[in-house]
Order: C-alpha cells, then structure tokens, then sequence
C-alpha cells in the first residue's frame, strides 16, 4: 500500500510539478504554492463545472424545443377548436332561424286559417240567406201559380155559363154588362199572367244566382284545399325535427304532451279548444270540419313548442370555449355534469325556460345556479363569477344568468353543467346533441 502511494505521489509530481505563484500588492509580495494535488483537484473541479454547464446547456435547449413543439400543437389544437367551435355556432344559428322561420309560418298558418274559418262562414250565410229567399219565390210562384190557375178556371166556368144562357142573358142583361163583365176578368187574367212571368224571371235570376255562389264555393273550396295541404306539410315539416329529438332522448311524448295540454287548456290562443260553429248544420261541412283538423294539428304543434321551450335542450355558453370534462367516471370519482372551459366572464345562458330555485355559493360547487324546469327536470350551473339572476325569478332559454368563473373546487376557469331528472343526473350531451338539428 506504501508503496502504491509512493508511486502514485511520484507519478503525480512529474505530471503536475509544484508550481508556486508570487502577488505583489502595496509593495508586498506574496507567494502561492500549487501542490500536484491541489493541481488535481482545480482541474477536476474546472472539468466539473464545464461537464455541468454543457449537460444543463443541452437540457435548456432540449426543453426549449420539446416546449415550442407542445406550445405550436397546443396553438393548433385551439385553432381546431375555434374552428368547430365556429362551425356549430354557425350552424346552430341556421337551425334557431329555421325554427323561427317555421315558428312564423305557423303563425302565418293560423291567420290564414282564420280567416278561411270567416269566409267560409260568411259563404254559408251567403248560401242560406239566397236558399231562403229561393224558397220564399218558389212558394210565392205556386201561390201565384194556383191563383191563376183558380182565376182560369173561374173564367172557364163563367165563359161556359154565359153560353148556357146566351139567350136568356140576352133577354135580361145589357150588352154593355155583359162586355164589362168580360173585360175585368180578362185584366184579371191578363195581371195574373203579368205577376207569373215577373216571378218566373225572379226565380230564374235567383237560379243563376245560386250557380254563381256554387261555382265561387267550388273555387274557394279548392283553394282551400291547397291551403290545408300546405298547412299541414308545413306543420309535418316542423314537427317531424321536433318529434325526432325528444325520442333521441327517451321523453315519453304523449305524457309530456298531455301534461302541458291539461296545465294550458282554458287559457286561449291555440292552446284553446277549437270551436268553430254553435250550429249543428255548419259543423257538418266539410270545409269546416277540415278546417278544424287543421287547427287541431296547430294546437298540437304549439303544445309542443311549449314543451320544447321548458326543457333543457338549449346550449349552456356564448363565446370562445373548449370542452374539457365529459360525463362519467373521472380519477374514480363519478362526475355527473359536463365541463367547458373558457376566458372568465364568458356568459352563461338557461337551457331552458323556468324558475331560479338556488343563486348563492355552495360547497364545492363555489358560486353555482339551480333551475327548475318543468316535468321533474332540473339544470345546475357552478363555478361561476358572478350571478345574474336571484332566486325565484323566471328565466327564458338563451336569458344570460351568469358568468363563467372559478369559484369552488376547480382548477381553472370553466363552466360545470348538470341535467337531474328527479333528481337524478343524466349526461347534458345526449340533450344537447338531441337539440342540434332543432335550433
């Protein structure tokens, strides 16, 4: 071992000989001496140093890079985003402005079914005031008629006496008597036959008359026809969407629909029970009828609007955002709502119409709104910055109620919605999806 050691000092002094170094200051001098060790161990620590600097080097400019790639895919994963984001608000606003646009022809369906409802009537009384005043000319013709057929007959009788007695009225009665006698039963004759052919030309322009209403009814009747046949695709048309989106989701229609009938029924417009004449004879018309139907079709295209607008099918945000959290399990903890992140302050909107039951903080959920919406439904909002509305107040679909925020447990900035029924928490995206063709 002494030996190792003498070798290895030896070998040392001859790679790395003493050296000593003199410093002069203020007139002093100074001298260091540099021991082959104390040599070693600079240039060992100098190596360290260099070893150091160039492995930390390489790492800043391998993070530098690896730190531009995520940054660039993270720029380009939001200008996909933004794009998406960009083409369903693009096409959401096609759908809103076709549901308007239908919303609208239903409306204009209902004027003009009304007013096909006032002509029809008013033809009607047109019909029936002309068939009475036929059948008062009828019946004043056959009066007339048997008149002058009793007067014909009275004069045949009297014409036929005066033969029979030609010679005794000779004998008895003046010429001049005999003349004047004939001669008021011929005027007699002669204003009945007048009356006859006046009353006979009256009740062939009635005829006339009533081939002119029944040839307009014809017509309007036809052009009703069209009418209804437009009305009722345009309603099909409308519906069909509706109809689709509430068996997307698994409602049961026909108890919704009846819910909303019995709650509504009573309070007029289309939601009125449809009545359209108090006479037994005119609800018998066909027109009339087909009308009803066509009301009928309305009234349950406008329980279902009501319905639509009262359940939460709307979307939740207006403005730049992202989704980050689905529905489901997360980090083993169910997560029963689905998150969007975005810039705080990006609005909040009702999904649906009701009424705000909860408006303050809440564990967890920091500042979070609670809706109540009808047929057992309910929407939550939380995390959010502010509030917008207070509790008890009614609120639309599309009404602003908030602001995004990052109150409660949350880790940024983000918006956390909720659908319950009954209390119980179903996915938001089967709603959402649902209602993407609809508005």
């Amino acid at each position: 071992m002494n030996l190792f050691a003498t070798t290895f000092r030896s070998t040392l002094a001859r790679a790395f000989p003493e050296k000593t170094l003199f410093l002069r200051s203020d007139g002093e001098t100074r001298f260091i001496r540099l021991t082959p060790f104390v040599q070693v161990a600079g240039i060992s620590g100098c190596a360290l140093v260099l070893c150091w600097t160039i492995v930390s080097s390489a790492m800043v400019v391998m993070h530098g890079f690896g730190s531009g790639t995520l940054y660039e895919q993270a720029l380009r994963d939001q200008a996909i985003y933004e794009s998406r984001l960009n083409k369903l608000a693009v096409e959401r606003n096609v759908r809103a402005k076709e549901a308007a646009d239908a919303y609208e022809r239903l409306a204009a369906a209902l004027e003009e079914i009304s007013t096909i409802q006032a002509q029809l009537l008013r033809s009607e009384d047109r019909r029936r005031e002309l068939e009475a005043g036929v059948d008062v000319m009828a019946g004043t013709l056959r009066k007339s008629m048997n008149e002058r057929d009793e007067a014909r007959s009275q004069s045949e009788a009297l014409l036929a006496k005066l033969n029979d007695n030609a010679k005794g009225l000779g004998a008895e009665t003046t010429e001049e008597e005999l003349a004047a006698t004939l001669g008021f039963l011929t005027a007699a004759l002669a204003g009945v036959a007048q009356e006859r052919d006046e009353l006979q030309r009256t009740f062939d322009a009635a005829e006339d008359r009533l081939d002119e209403v029944a040839f307009e009814k014809r017509l309007e009747v036809e052009r009703n026809e069209r009418v209804f046949r437009q009305i009722e695709d345009a309603i099909e048309t409308s519906l069909a969407p509706i109809k689709d989106m509430f068996a997307a989701v698994g409602l049961p229609t026909d108890s919704i629909i009846e819910q909303v009938r019995r709650r509504y029924s009573g309070q007029g417009g289309l939601l009125s029970p449809v009545v359209l004449s108090t006479s037994g004879e005119t609800e018998e018309d066909p027109q009339l009828l087909r009308a009803g139907e066509v009301l009928e079709q309305l009234r349950e295209a406008e329980l279902f609007r009501v319905a639509v607008q009262s359940l939460p099918f709307g979307y939740p945000i207006r403005g730049v955002h992202r989704s980050t959290s689905g529905f489901g399990m997360r980090w083993g903890k169910m997560h029963r709502g689905h998150d969007w992140a975005g810039p705080t302050g990006t609005p909040i909107l009702a999904t649906g119409d009701g009424v705000v039951t909860f408006a303050r903080r809440h564990t967890g959920y920091g500042k979070m709104i609670k809706i109540k919406h009808d047929f057992g439904f309910e929407t939550r909002y939380a995390h959010l910055s502010r509030f917008r509305v207070k509790e008890g107040q009614r609120v639309s679909r599309g009404e602003r109620i908030g602001d995004m925020g990052n109150t409660g447990n949350s880790t940024g900035t983000h918006l956390h919605y909720e659908i319950r029924t009954h209390g119980k928490a179903i996915n938001p995206l089967i709603y959402i999806k649902a209602a993407r063709d609809v508005f």
